[in-house]
């Protein structure tokens, strides 16, 4: 989500989670990873050698000129211990990484930014406490209570407390200036004690420790004592510090300061603000628009089973590239320590295997969570009411279903892997429902035919096209970024022929992905196409975005999530079937009791499948990244997930370079 003039956005990243209803402090175990070698001229590098050494060679030299204090004042008496994947590492070394242009910066949220209350453990089975060591919840879901773990301190020294935690809540989220969107479970947040927090809902929230256990972190990422000058509540003279920063207002003034964004990198544009993460910004994103770097922080608070401060590395380093090969041809020499974002396509993997030698670099497996590998998205709300008529008519999509080959689109463009699928949560998901998962996958022209005469369009013009309700042919604009999948040009491509054969017109379009989201967003888009990301159980809970038109910029109908969102006082009221779904979803996330949220959530996919709003093509298969011989304690699996942010849940803060 992008900054709002200074405003918090409607939905941070969600999370995933189980219902547990207390949790208790827990270590990490297994990660194994590899790699790249120490670059000359970064500091501790050699030095960090030291395998009895307790914190970082850079570290101890500010802590003996005495410009920091020592380890035992900057790190809880009892800090959280990761249990290192492969072994304990060494200090020192830069993790060399690349983001495809600045908007790419959700690999920094992923790599760097996984720091909440909870989080998932690196098998994304199960909630583990993080900043937070227990919680508690109420009988009814209203009241949720969580045990802060006690001194933890911010990357300038300052102590991470509840008044931290309540300052969000309170004071952000609940502030209709930051926060314009009047949330549809309002809460607040009450201190019990300096490490205590309440949580007290207007209705029962059942998806709570899911949301805590998610990507964003949010509650973690506001530090009262730094933000609270930039506050109209705290500071009595803000319109003079709004002047002297040419702010504009409040609201923009702290937003610049407090970097909402999730997924946008402004979390990591203002170096002044402090950070819990195991690294702090030293030069911002966008600052010189060719790389952003992070430096370990001094104050972080967990340490290895030998009780040896983390990170181990000392550096991360963002190389900002504007084309994902400029970034394969990094990997190929070595450039990249270690990274599977953009990198880790199908079609880069033979090259990539034929360099692995000279660039010194291995594979490490990642397996999707995501669902599918293209979804085709149609707008529903259409502002041309002909193309929203056809768009709408449920026999034209099934006979364009049955009108794509989707062997041979996995043969030629996804390299044999996978199979044909559906939009519809994953085999291994608690929600696989087959009906949605297989109808109307057989690929068959002659009953694509039936399925498009059916729908009333059995006239065509010379060229064989069929015409639409207006008497005119049926075309419409299919849009992508390929910087994101190239290989969906070839799908386009591909689906071009095939619809052609029965009658349809499309023209793809490949967008850069701020156009292309800027236009979703608008509502001025014909068909789309995106990732069937988010397919296993806690995906489909927080963010069923292709079951519903709840979340996100992606969704066949664009007015309809507004109108959910605002609760009606915007966009545009969906049809029955769609709005029953929403308020079915409203029932998941009020409901307390795990059995009953998960048979709510298949009755939405019950109807969706009845519904049959979008198309998808195949089932992703297992993924890779590549990482150095000399970079270690990254696993050889993992799951890839943009919910509990892939690498995030391996623990980077244990990687070292050897």
């Amino acid at each position: 989500m992008t900054l709002n003039g200074g405003k918090l956005p409607r939905r941070g990243f969600l999370g995933l989670g189980g219902a547990a209803a207390f949790l208790t402090t827990a270590s990490l175990t297994g990660c194994d990873l590899s790699t790249a070698p120490k670059r000359a001229g970064e500091d501790g590098a050699e030095s960090g050698r030291d395998a009895n050494a307790k914190e970082a060679p850079m570290l101890a030299k500010l802590v003996k000129s005495g410009d920091l204090p020592p380890l035992a004042e900057r790190i809880p008496a009892k800090p959280l211990v990761i249990t290192p994947t492969e072994r304990p590492g060494v200090y020192g070394g830069t993790w060399h990484t690349a983001l495809l242009g600045v908007a790419d910066a959700v690999w920094m949220d992923r790599t760097i930014g996984y720091e909440g209350l909870f989080r998932w453990d690196p098998d994304f089975k199960k909630i583990i406490p993080n900043v937070a060591e227990s919680y508690e919840k109420s009988e009814d879901g209203r009241t949720h209570t969580v045990r802060l773990r006690q001194g933890i301190k911010w990357s300038d020294g300052q102590p991470f407390t509840a008044d931290d935690v309540v300052f969000y809540q309170n004071d952000l989220v609940n502030n209709r200036e930051l926060s314009p969107y009047e949330p549809d479970n309002p809460a607040t947040a009450e201190k019990v004690d300096d490490h205590t927090v309440r949580f007290v809902y207007e209705h029962p929230d059942g998806l709570f420790l899911m949301r805590q256990a998610a990507s964003s972190g949010t509650f973690v990422r506001f530090p009262k004592h730094y933000l609270q000058r930039f506050h109209k509540k705290y500071n009595p003279d803000i319109d003079t510090l709004v002047q002297q920063e040419k702010a504009g207002d409040w609201m923009k003034l702290f937003g610049s300061k407090a970097g909402f964004g999730v997924g946008t990198g402004e979390a990591y544009m203002n170096p002044d603000c402090p950070t819990l993460y195991a690294w702090r910004t030293v030069q911002p994103l966008g600052e010189s628009g060719t790389r952003a770097v992070v430096e370990r922080n001094p104050y972080y608070w967990k340490v290895d089973p030998d009780g040896r401060q983390l990170p181990y590395l000392d550096r991360v380093d963002f190389s900002i590239v504007g084309d994902a090969e400029v970034m394969l041809l990094k990997a190929m020499d070595g450039d990249i320590d270690m990274q599977n974002r953009t990198i880790g396509k199908p079609k880069n993997k033979p090259v990539l295997s034929r360099n692995r030698e000279s660039g010194d670099y291995k594979f490490f497996e990642t397996v999707p969570t995501s669902m599918n590998t293209t979804v085709i998205a149609f707008n529903l709300t259409h502002k041309d009411p002909v193309k929203r008529e056809v768009f709408n008519n449920k026999n034209f999509r099934i006979g364009l279903s049955h009108a794509i080959n989707r062997e041979e689109i996995i043969k030629i463009v996804f390299q044999r892997q996978g199979q044909p699928w559906q939009i519809s949560p994953r085999k291994e998901s608690v929600f696989y429902n087959e009906r949605l998962a297989t109808q109307y996958l057989e690929y068959d022209p002659d009953l694509a035919n039936q399925f498009l005469d059916r729908a009333g369009y059995t006239q065509r013009d010379s060229a064989g096209y069929r015409l639409g309700p207006s008497g005119k042919r049926i075309s419409a604009q299919v849009t992508f970024v390929t910087s994101w999948t190239p290989q969906w040009a070839d799908v386009a491509d591909l689906l071009k022929q095939y619809w052609k054969a029965v009658g349809v017109e499309i023209s793809p379009q490949a967008q850069d992905r701020s156009l292309w989201l800027e236009r979703s967003e608008a509502n001025e888009f014909d068909i789309q196409m995106w990732e069937g990301e988010l397919g296993l159980d806690a995906d489909v809970l927080l963010r069923p975005m292709w079951y519903l038109p709840i979340d996100g910029t992606i969704t066949p109908g664009p007015p309809w999530r507004a109108w959910y969102n605002s609760r009606g006082a915007t966009g545009q009221k969906p049809p029955e079937a769609v709005a029953r779904t929403l308020a079915l979803y409203d029932q998941v996330k009020s409901e307390p009791d795990e059995a009953r949220q998960q048979a709510l959530m298949k009755q939405i996919l019950e109807i969706d499948a009845d519904m049959f709003f979008v198309i998808g093509i195949s089932l992703p298969m297992n993924g890779y990244g590549v990482v150095k011989n000399n970079f270690h304690n990254v696993p050889k699996t993992m799951r890839d997930s943009v919910t509990c942010l892939t690498p995030g849940m391996t623990r980077p803060e244990q990687y070292f370079i050897e």
